[in-house]
């Protein structure tokens, strides 16, 4: 039997090639050696049919077109190891990866999880698809009263961008108050957006969506427009990527920092703080866009080392080389895809490895991954005893608030 093979267009594999080439680094991608270490870093290449380094293979061939046929991109969470280690300094994440994606979501090849997420993004300017109107309800019994800058009109000195999981999730909604009576204790001026901020959009940016990211950025740039403050923090690493990063390419630029870093600057007046003592040995996770992305390795170690109590050990993979806790670029919208196809969750390989250097505790400082780590704990044999927790909520706890 004669078997016809459909025509394939080099054209599409040229315009998306040159269109690479527009974004930062991007023209760094015809320096691809072909050696195959983006494959063997990413923690999901052993599963997709395309890898960066074989999309790039298909690039040079003219064969793009075979990338689009397939749904394995989606497993691709964007925590920039491929980037971090290619020897070449290719930006695969941001300059191919999202790219690809963006094809894909133009190709209409979009799982349901991720436009639900896409769709509650547009609609209600968070993923989670919760009313803006009780994105500060979090805040409900804290005293002082928290401020809220449509309320008060107050300058401040400091603007804390809350985040969408740090806002709504069940599970962050202490940590969140563990924060805020942190800053208040500290005697720190601050305010917050509540129902005027918007999602940060990175996670939509990286997994596809530029249109959405750029609308909720320009949100969000309008209501920092309304208030007088010297700097931005956020609890949340991708609020602090796309502020830091992708924002001012918007004409939206501030000061910022993540919650770790401003905490840091203050450990001489925390230290006399921390009363209580919380004896316990805690390994210490890395997120992506924190360490690996920004370079914030020792500020949330030296705070934890600051705690009575505390002896802090490291994972095998540790700093740079830190596992994905899987929900970034999407990720944490595209579990029941993901586990379909893996059989398993990065989540569930990182409670592991604190398992394995002896941690009673896994101490983490992104929103995302309390709820990620506590599930696997669940899932992983001999787990059910390892606590997670943020490291606002460690501080509260020793400071006795």
């Amino acid at each position: 039997m004669e078997i016809t093979l459909s025509p394939l267009s080099p054209s599409i594999s040229k315009t998306f090639y040159s269109s690479l080439h527009e974004l930062k680094d991007g023209e760094r991608i015809r320096k691809c050696l072909q050696c195959g270490t983006c494959s063997g870093v990413c923690p999901f290449g052993y599963y997709m049919k395309y890898p960066p380094g074989k999309i790039i293979g298909t690039l040079r061939a003219g064969v793009f077109d075979l990338v689009t046929k397939t749904d394995s991109i989606w497993m691709c969470v964007s925590c920039s190891a491929c980037s971090a280690f290619c020897p070449t300094q290719i930006p695969i994440t941001q300059a191919l990866m999202t790219r690809v994606k963006e094809e894909m979501i133009l190709a209409g090849s979009v799982p349901a999880e991720l436009q639900t997420a896409f769709k509650n993004s547009q609609q209600y300017g968070n993923p989670l698809g919760e009313s803006p109107r009780k994105r500060a309800d979090w805040a409900t019994g804290i005293q002082p009263e928290v401020n809220i800058l449509g309320k008060t009109k107050q300058p401040v000195d400091v603007l804390w961008f809350v985040g969408d999981y740090a806002s709504y999730h069940p599970r962050m909604i202490p940590v969140t108050k563990s924060f805020a009576k942190i800053l208040n204790v500290l005697g720190i001026k601050f305010g917050i957006l509540g129902p005027e901020e918007s999602s940060d959009g990175d996670s939509q940016r990286l997994a596809g969506e530029r249109g959405i990211f750029e609308m909720l950025a320009k949100k969000n740039g309008q209501a920092f427009k309304k208030y007088q403050f010297r700097e931005i923090i956020t609890t949340d690493p991708h609020a602090y990527n796309a502020l830091k990063n992708e924002y001012p390419a918007l004409g939206i630029s501030y000061p910022v920092r993540h919650f770790t870093e401003f905490l840091f600057e203050r450990l001489d007046q925390i230290k006399p703080l921390l009363k209580k003592e919380v004896k316990t040995k805690i390994a210490y996770h890395d997120p992506c866009y924190l360490g690996r992305v920004n370079g914030i390795y020792d500020a949330p170690r030296e705070i934890l080392k600051s705690i009575p109590g505390v002896e802090l050990v490291e994972m095998a993979h540790q700093f740079s080389n830190s596992l994905c806790c899987g929900g970034g670029g999407g990720g944490m919208w595209l579990d029941g895809f993901q586990w379909e196809r893996a059989h398993v969750r990065l989540s569930e390989w990182r409670v592991k490895e604190a398992l394995e250097c002896g941690a009673d505790l896994l101490a983490v400082a992104c929103p995302y991954e309390p709820p990620r780590f506590e599930d696997a704990t669940k899932t992983v044999p001999n787990a059910n005893q390892l606590k997670v927790r943020e490291i606002a909520e460690l501080l509260a706890e020793s400071m006795d608030l």
